[in-house]
């Protein structure tokens, strides 16, 4: 048995244990105040004193229950109850000689004296404050010596109170092989001051720490971090080499304690810096509460995040519908371990299959629809126009066809900023679509292979939302990356000044169904991106968060753009304005629509071209529809001389 097992054990380390050393201690005090101001000689009047006395105390104390507290987790607010049990004991025990007097036998015997009354207060106090301090002490030296651990040297962000209360979580955990050596903070009120004998330093000196310290991670709890500040000290920590890790509000932690699997490292997302989007929940609230939604592309990364958001706000149905089998089984099994799956149907179908899609509207009647199904990639889909066209473009027609017959309240179609002046097949795709959908919401009368249908079927009402990448889509640099990196590099980047606007899936779903409640129909909704991010910058940060260095642990290779692919994009097209709304975070274009019947001819035309097996026609179509679409670094360049010179000519 250990040193510190033999005098900490349990059977031993006992409320009575403590209760006793704190006896002893009072009984000290009493008698060393008594000696200092000459009034304690050892006669039967002291020793009655002495004992009153003590009694009076160790009665305070079990009332106020002083010998229940742990001496090794003690703190201020633990002291604090100590003086405050003093105080209230000397009242008590004045109170009690004076009421003696009025006693015959005990007049005699107990008068107070007011020099060793005052002067025991504060000898009592340090005493005990003290053994409870050396114990404290001796216990976290013997258990540190026992382990013989090596603890993390840690800074802690802020200095706020939820800072304070994960040191002081993390220092009552042993286990947690964790070292506390300073706050550091932005408040100048604050800076070079000590809280609970730890030191507040400035940001600024984060490497002067490092270095003093030998400092490997920063602690930041969730309730201190002010997303201004965010960025530049992540920043700083990944230059430095120093992991940055966010500790959970304390009402999510477990047990009420914090434990270091609820410990997050530091994404990527969090060093763009974003400020916290503002949305308002009653809006949406109105629009999707008990409604039956429908949302297609549910097993993709944005289709998805409709899904479980939608389900925050108690619709009356939600259907799920994806041609992916396996990723729309992984979403009903996350569904079924929720309180909402009851609520969630899977609908397996493409939405090119007209017939499939009908018999879903006739099955489930949806009056909110969420369109996120398409083809995304920019190389394949330039490999492939004819599948671009006819899921892109086709797909959306037939929904929203078969949307308008069944009066569907408001249809959302989820578009890209790459269908802005577009420079490959499949933005080409998604501003046709687009164009499409715009047009449906100022035609005179909808026209289909049935023939026409009452102005009453008109009433549903079409809105587009646009926005840049999304981080840790499938697909997205951020997966790639990671993967390379794991794999030791290299990491591949197509050019060195190629730039992206980037969002978090949550915060592009939030601002999606923000536009639900604000669209009237035929509003394009743009999303506030932020600054575009360059992405070599992000592949070498993803490489230092690794705890790598970029070009000496991992090499970032340049590949060269591909088939598609522009270096910068683009939120408007030539012609377009972004107005304001309610909400700083989305504006709405002030684009003109197309006409129903000319949107209409033309995705017959597309669409009637994809049967061949040219692909050429197919794209020499789409840049006569849109005369900003210039290819770029693909095998369609050929096809932009004829349009370029026809452009000329007029």
């Amino acid at each position: 048995m250990s040193f510190k097992n033999l005098l900490f054990r349990d059977r031993i380390h006992s409320k009575w244990l403590i209760l006793l050393v704190d006896t002893l201690t009072i009984m000290s005090s009493v008698l060393i105040s008594s000696y200092l101001v000459g009034k304690f000689n050892y006669t039967t009047f002291d020793l009655y004193y002495v004992s009153i006395y003590v009694v009076t105390m160790i009665s305070t104390f079990l009332a106020m229950g002083i010998h229940t507290r742990i001496i090794r987790y003690a703190n201020t607010r633990d002291m604090m109850r100590i003086v405050i049990a003093i105080m209230v004991a000397n009242l008590a025990f004045c109170v009690a000689c004076y009421a003696m007097v009025y006693i015959p036998m005990a007049k005699h015997f107990v008068q107070p004296i007011w020099e060793v009354f005052i002067i025991n207060i504060f000898i009592s106090i340090s005493l005990l404050m003290v053994s409870r301090g050396v114990i404290r002490d001796i216990y976290s030296y013997l258990e540190e010596a026992e382990h013989k651990c090596v603890k993390e040297n840690v800074l802690i962000y802020g200095s706020g109170q939820s800072s304070l209360l994960v040191k002081n979580a993390i220092e009552a955990q042993k286990q947690l092989m964790i070292r506390v050596c300073a706050f550091i903070d932005n408040d100048a009120d604050k800076i070079n001051k000590c809280i609970e004998q730890t030191h507040v330093y400035s940001a600024k000196a984060l490497a002067a720490l490092k270095e003093r310290f030998g400092i490997e991670r920063l602690l930041i709890s969730s309730d201190d971090v002010i997303p201004t500040e965010q960025k530049c000290i992540f920043q700083q920590c990944i230059e430095l080499g120093i992991k940055v890790s966010t500790v959970p509000p304390t009402n999510q932690w477990l047990n009420g304690q914090a434990v270091m699997s609820q410990f997050k490292d530091l994404k990527i997302e969090d060093l763009l810096g974003r400020k916290q989007i503002t949305f308002f929940k009653d809006h949406i609230t109105n629009e999707i509460t008990g409604k039956r939604v429908l949302v297609t592309g549910a097993a993709g990364s944005i289709g998805s995040e409709i899904v479980r958001q939608v389900l925050q706000y108690n619709p009356q149905m939600i259907v799920l519908c994806d041609q992916a089998e396996t990723p729309l089984h992984d979403m009903q099994l996350e569904l079924a371990e929720t309180m909402h799956a009851d609520k969630t149907v899977i609908y397996i179908a493409d939405i090119r299959n007209g017939n499939r899609i009908e018999a879903l509207f006739n099955r489930y009647h949806p009056q909110v629809v969420f369109h996120a199904a398409a083809y995304k990639h920019v190389p394949m889909m330039e490999n492939n126009p004819a599948e671009a066209v006819l899921t892109n473009v086709g797909g959306t027609q037939t929904l929203a066809d078969i949307a308008i017959r069944h009066e569907v309240e408001k249809f959302i179609m989820i578009s890209t900023d790459k269908a802005v002046r577009p420079t490959n097949v499949m933005g080409a795709s998604k501003r046709i679509a687009e164009m499409y959908i715009q047009s449906l919401n100022y035609r005179e009368s909808f026209v289909d292979a049935d023939g026409y249908f009452p102005e009453s079927t008109q009433k549903t009402k079409f809105i587009t939302t646009r926005f840049g990448n999304v981080l840790g889509s499938n697909g997205s640099v951020i997966p790639r990356f990671k993967a390379q990196i794991e794999k030791g590099g290299p990491v591949t980047v197509t050019h060195p000044d190629i730039t992206r606007f980037f969002m978090t899936i949550p915060e592009a779903v939030q601002l999606v169904l923000e536009a639900v409640s604000m669209g009237n129909g035929g509003e394009i909704f743009l999303f506030e991106m932020g600054k575009p991010v360059k992405i070599a910058d992000l592949a070498a940060n993803m490489i230092k968060l690794a705890g790598l260095v970029p070009n000496q642990d991992i090499q970032i290779v340049y590949t060269g753009l591909r088939p598609g692919e522009k270096l910068y994009e683009e939120l408007l097209n030539h012609g377009e304005n972004a107005l304001p709304t309610y909400n700083k975070d989305i504006m709405v274009s002030s684009s003109i629509p197309c006409s129903y019947a000319d949107m209409k001819q033309i995705v017959q035309e597309l669409l009637r071209l994809c049967c061949s097996n040219n692909v050429d026609p197919i794209v020499a179509k789409m840049k006569c529809v849109l005369p900003d679409f210039v290819s770029n670094n693909s095998e369609f360049e050929k096809l932009d001389a004829n349009f370029i010179g026809i452009s000329a000519q007029k």
